[in-house]
C-alpha cells in the first residue's frame, strides 16, 4: 500500500498551503464568515484610538477562528472520506470541531474585551 505522501519542498508546500486557502473558501460557508469577521475586525482594530500593542494583540487574535475553522473543515472532510451514514463516533468527531469554533469565538471575544478595558479603562 503506497502512502498518499508527495514530495515535499517549500514552493510545493506553499502552493499546497494555498490550494487548501482557496479550497476552504471556495466550499466552506463558515469560513467566509470568519473572514468577513476578520476583515471588519481589522478595519475596527486598526482604526481604534489606542496604542499600537494594543492593536497588534486585537489583529493577531483576529486569526484564532480562522485557523480553528480551517481544523474543523478538515475534521469534517476526513469523517465524511470514512462514512457519509450517520455514526455516533462521526457525529462526535464533527462536534468537537464546532466546540473548538465555539471555543475560538468565545477566546477571541475574551482577548477583545480584555484588550478595550484595559486600553480605555485602565
Amino acid at each position: 500500500m503506497a502512502l498518499n505522501k508527495p514530495e515535499y519542498t517549500l514552493f510545493k508546500n506553499t502552493r499546497y498551503a494555498l490550494n487548501g486557502l482557496v479550497e476552504v473558501t471556495k466550499n466552506e460557508k463558515s469560513f467566509r464568515l470568519q473572514i468577513l469577521l476578520f476583515v471588519i475586525g481589522m478595519g475596527v482594530a486598526w482604526s481604534l484610538p489606542i496604542e499600537f500593542v494594543y492593536k497588534a494583540i486585537l489583529a493577531v487574535s483576529l486569526f484564532i477562528p480562522l485557523i480553528a475553522e480551517i481544523i474543523n473543515s478538515a475534521v469534517e472532510r476526513t469523517v465524511d472520506l470514512v462514512t457519509f451514514e450517520h455514526h455516533e463516533l462521526a457525529k462526535r468527531a464533527k462536534d468537537a470541531g464546532a466546540a473548538l469554533v465555539f471555543l475560538s469565538l468565545g477566546m477571541l471575544t475574551f482577548i477583545w474585551g480584555l484588550t478595550l478595558y484595559t486600553a480605555f479603562c485602565l
